[in-house]
């Protein structure tokens, strides 16, 4: 098979990426051993002697299972080979690139690396992957770098696993379907400070869900958790103050809650932490974090995730430290997951949709609104933030912060299609107005005129 793929070259040559042939064996196999060699111990010449024979006699291995196909492309530039590709078909419905390798002549001036990675996606989700992944050395640092930049998540690492003194690291992106997206978009959720009026409902859903992973909960220690809030204006920790979000609706249900205790020695325990979704789980875990930086300079939390919570966990920078077999409860595992509140993962963080994200990277939305909680009010210009909708982000610079008492008034003096490009200016109002009822705009309208940094 033949198939072109556009590339930008700075040379301006035309990219073609090819099934690998007969001919092509001594540039793989001198390619892999080359670049494989610093990071991996064994034979590679052999391993890749293998792979390539198995690709040639039809993509099956006949020593494996758990593959159903390997395939071998090589990319071509100008009619001279300058890369190459293997990926790994598995059984359980994910697929592996092991490796991508760009010769040493073409990195960095092509975008050949970036082209490879982008037809290997594609081949998986025509495949109905639903996710790819791959290994890394850590200490290949342009290696790693390249896939975190291409919105790779590290799952974890292993320390002298493929060779003594070198660190590998475990990657994967995971693919949704529109419809997933669609589905996470469909709700709008606020992060704000617990209040009075929102008690007896946190009560409520920590009564009837906690239990379920925790034992020895029940109305004392939810009154010990309020009673915490209220010293809060101590900021003394010898006295447990507590610090308490909650993940709201439109209607101001309660779909989350995070209670924080900042600890001796400026660690912060997150205890509860418990969303009734995944849209209010991203909400809280990518709210919270920021907040809490004035408290501490570490998050731990105790948590007993499911598949997507921890890809979550994993995609905002959270490391998981141990696994406690019955530690809260006789029949589950709880993880004990930590955050840096002093690293770069710590950047503000708001939550956008898919759609307006996209807008967003293409320069026609340039102008973000959002009402006057307590923590939007801080944001000035200049500031950087990390716009993220479910599984990808940008960062943006804010380059102006402008006030007013109403929708209409800051439509009355904003582009209404720098907000939302693809509707007219009622129809924009009319959004806004179904994003926040009455109660919340009253709070003030926030512009934040910005930026991709």
């Amino acid at each position: 098979m033949r198939q072109k793929v556009s590339g930008i070259s700075a040379a301006g040559g035309e990219i073609l990426i090819r099934e690998a042939a007969d001919a092509d064996k001594d540039f793989i196999v001198d390619l892999m051993d080359q670049a494989l060699a610093p990071y991996y111990g064994g034979d590679h010449r052999a391993h890749a002697q293998r792979i390539f024979s198995t690709h040639l006699s039809g993509g099956i291995d006949e020593i494996g299972y758990f593959s159903f196909e390997q395939k071998m492309y090589v990319a071509i530039v100008d009619g001279t080979r300058a890369g190459m590709i293997h990926i790994v078909g598995k059984r359980q419905g994910t697929f592996k690139i092991s490796p991508i390798i760009v010769s040493p002549e073409f990195r960095g001036t092509r975008g050949l690396g970036t082209t490879l990675l982008r037809f290997a996606e594609e081949h998986a989700k025509r495949k109905k992957a639903r996710q790819i992944y791959c290994t890394v050395a850590k200490e290949n640092h342009g290696a790693l770098e390249f896939f975190l930049r291409h919105g790779y998540v590290i799952a974890g690492t292993s320390d002298s696993h493929y060779k003594v003194g070198i660190t590998e690291a475990m990657l994967y992106k995971h693919f949704l379907s529109n419809r997933e997206y669609e589905s996470f978009d469909r709700l709008n959720i606020s992060v704000i400070p617990c209040s009075p009026e929102h008690e007896s409902k946190v009560r409520q859903l920590l009564l009837e869900q906690l239990p379920r992973d925790f034992l020895g909960i029940g109305n004392k220690w939810v009154d010990a958790l309020f009673e915490g809030y209220r010293r809060l204006d101590s900021r003394d920790v010898n006295l447990k103050y507590k610090i308490i979000y909650v993940a709201v609706d439109r209607d101001s249900q309660i779909l989350g809650v995070a209670g924080a205790t900042p600890k001796k020695g400026e660690p912060i325990k997150i205890m509860p932490f418990l969303a009734l979704s995944l849209p209010a789980f991203v909400a809280l875990l990518s709210d919270v974090p920021y907040e809490l930086r004035p408290h501490g300079r570490k998050l731990y939390i105790h948590i007993t995730p499911s598949a997507e919570e921890t890809m979550v966990l994993q995609q905002r920078g959270w490391h998981l430290d141990a696994a406690l077999p019955s530690a809260y409860h006789v029949e589950k595992v709880t993880q004990q997951w930590s955050l840096d509140l002093l690293g770069e993962n710590v950047m503000r963080i708001m939550r956008v949709k898919q759609h307006f994200l996209d807008l967003i990277r293409s320069g026609k939305k340039t102008l973000e609104v959002r009402v006057g909680y307590s923590s939007i009010r801080t944001i000035r210009a200049g500031d950087s933030i990390r716009l993220m909708s479910r599984d990808q982000s940008e960062i943006i610079e804010v380059r102006d912060v402008r006030e007013y008492s109403s929708f209409r008034e800051m439509l009355a003096q904003e582009d209404a299609t720098k907000i939302a490009p693809e509707l007219a200016p009622g129809e924009v109002l009319s959004l806004l107005k179904r994003i926040y009822p009455q109660d919340r705009e009253s709070l003030g309208v926030i512009v934040l005129d910005i930026a991709v940094d």
